[in-house]
């Protein structure tokens, strides 16, 4: 490895070919301003296009300042990271941008999150000297992103992940010059597009160009009806950053203060997601034995490897890009969209009210839940299985609405009979998740056998694509997972081309899975954040006195009460779904 010495700002230091400026001055902690640059290192995810020029340093002997980001060092290379030219630069650079920027930041929904804010405060910007024409655009509203482009700052950050993270294609820079902006080719509607909502460019823009339909009002008046009963469900990823909003470590659980603040919002019944995903389990579980007993019974028509349907994101995906594939996943309903169903059924029956006088609120780590419920297939006489889907961040801004203490809150206990649920519905909110929490199930139906062990390690992990072996009692089923939509491509592409081996596949859209959801705190680029969620989740999951979906004893009685059994003719019309040719 070839070393190289260099200075920043009068100290030495030491470092490896081929490391940029920006790199050399953060391992020695010295600060470099950025706004273009986002960098995901345990996900292998870089933007750094050199555009704003925020990150200039003065090099000695060079003529022109350097952009940090894109400047590898150089042996004997002296760096002032802050010289007075330097930082007249960067404020020039940065009253540029501002001069064709929206002043709206107090009713921005960014605003108190947005990047370039902070980077204007902490340039000490009071006054903007150049005065002049704005570029103004139309604003597009889909159903799940509200994209302002007049806020676009051109950082190309959306960019990277909808092109080269999640292989969509959607969002490209167009025009030029003065009118140049990262849009739709075009510049159509994003739901005119291939747009999957998976709500990646929303979680790395730095400005308000990107943000999620904001549901809070619909939810603030139906929590205001006296004539409607208001329930709520919360994912498993929710609980595990939340508390990031009332500047809470990351990873900080917060399963039962989360419970307590949406009882004092005036829900009458908190429940939990976790419940729905040990019934996808059921179901979802139930339909791979049923489909590799076909296989391991010489039926050649049997659809392997079995893919899992959670995400609508990912759902969207291959309708789009590979609709000739659509038989191929599970027809299981999400989490979400099963608790809606038996919340509309089941549930409203217990309480003897119409459906259409319960209204159901989801609090979801996903910008593409927001689509989801508005599926025509998961309506009934037009009313909808799930009436709203609200993020984490639209959580945490309704709780400090409501001026309510969110750190102060005691933990308190989700409601009956839709509020409880095991570890294995918990883990569903990571990358691994969802295939470790089936193979629990589906280990011990298939075996009728205890497993020896709960925690599958093999199965989890943050590499992008990841592959076990997991022995079923003499039967090795073959598991592959993917999360990013990029992997998944590469996965997809190997059951075209008739190269893979797998009995079962778990895919997430998002980078972490639901833990880096679209509809998360802010992580500002740091990959660090998702790691103690996942670990959360774990650790949430350790906890549960019951780790194995089949054994959650209100998924068993609705099952005696209600469905029947699962892939019941019931279970099948109420929680299993289909899909389309989006071409």
């Amino acid at each position: 490895m070839d070393i190289v010495n260099l200075t920043i700002d009068n100290k030495p230091v030491v470092v490896k070919s081929g490391t940029t400026i920006l790199e050399a001055a953060s391992g020695v902690g010295m600060h470099i301003p950025t706004l273009c640059h986002m960098k995901l290192d345990d996900l292998n995810i870089e933007n750094k296009p050199g555009g704003c020029r925020i990150c200039v340093v003065e090099v000695e002997g060079r003529r022109n300042l350097a952009p940090a980001c894109c400047t590898d060092v150089s042996e004997g290379m002296k760096i002032n990271t802050h010289s007075m030219r330097v930082i007249n630069a960067r404020r020039t650079v940065m009253e540029l941008i501002l001069s064709d920027h929206p002043f709206d930041c107090l009713i921005c929904a960014k605003s108190g999150n947005c990047d370039l804010q902070d980077m204007a405060h902490n340039l000490g910007i009071r006054e903007i000297h150049y005065k002049g024409e704005q570029s103004t655009y139309r604003e597009d509203t889909s159903p799940a992103i509200i994209r302002e482009v007049d806020k676009c700052i051109m950082c190309r950050r959306c960019e990277t992940m909808c092109n080269e993270v999640q292989t969509v294609g959607v969002l490209s820079a167009i025009n030029r010059g003065f009118e140049s902006v990262v849009s739709p080719a075009f510049e159509m509607n994003l739901d005119h597009s291939v747009c999957t909502y998976c709500g990646q460019c929303v979680a790395v823009c730095p400005t308000g160009a990107l943000t999620e339909v904001d549901e809070t009002g619909k939810v603030i008046r139906a929590l205001s009806d006296p004539t409607k009963t208001v329930i709520v469900q919360t994912a498993p990823a929710v609980r595990a950053a939340l508390g990031e909003e009332f500047g809470m470590e990351a990873g900080s659980l917060v399963t039962g203060k989360m419970v307590a603040a949406l009882r004092r919002l005036g829900f009458d019944h908190v429940f939990d997601t976790d419940f729905a995903a040990d019934l996808t389990i059921m179901e979802e579980g139930t339909e791979l034995l049923n489909r590799l007993g076909k296989h391991l019974a010489g039926d050649k028509d049997v659809k392997l490897p079995i893919l899992t349907s959670c995400c609508p994101a990912w759902v969207k995906f291959f309708e789009h890009q590979f609709p000739e594939m659509k038989d191929i996943p599970s027809t299981a309903r999400s989490p979400q969209q099963m608790f809606g169903a038996i919340a509309k059924t089941y549930f409203a029956d217990q309480l003897g009210i119409k459906r259409e006088d319960l209204v159901v609120v989801s609090i979801m780590p996903c910008v593409a839940k927001k689509y989801e419920c508005g599926r025509d297939e998961f309506k009934t006489n037009d009313n909808p299985d799930v009436d709203h889907a609200i993020t984490t961040r639209e959580l945490a801004a309704l709780i400090k609405l409501s001026n309510i203490d969110f750190t102060a809150l005691p933990n308190e206990d989700f409601d009956n009979p839709l509020g409880e649920s095991t570890g294995a519905g918990v883990i569903f909110g990571t990358t691994g998740g969802v295939i470790e929490a089936a193979v629990r199930t589906a280990y011990e139906i298939h075996t009728k056998k205890e497993l020896p062990r709960l925690d599958f390690e093999e199965l989890r992990g943050m590499e992008g694509i990841r592959e076990a072996t997991i022995d079923f009692d003499g039967l090795p089923i073959k598991i592959g997972i993917a999360h990013g939509l990029g992997n998944a491509r590469k996965l997809l592409e190997d059951i075209q081309a008739g190269k893979s081996e797998f009995h079962a596949i778990e895919i997430m859209s998002c980078p972490g899975g639901c833990i880096g959801g679209g509809g998360q705190p802010y992580h500002h680029g740091d990959a660090g954040i998702l790691k103690k969620r996942q670990a959360a989740l774990y650790q949430e999951d350790k906890n549960k006195t019951l780790r194995k979906s089949h054994e959650n004893p209100h998924i068993i009685e609705l099952y005696e009460k209600f469905l029947g059994e699962p892939m019941s003719e019931k279970a099948h019309h109420l929680l299993h779904t289909e899909y389309f040719d989006r071409t």
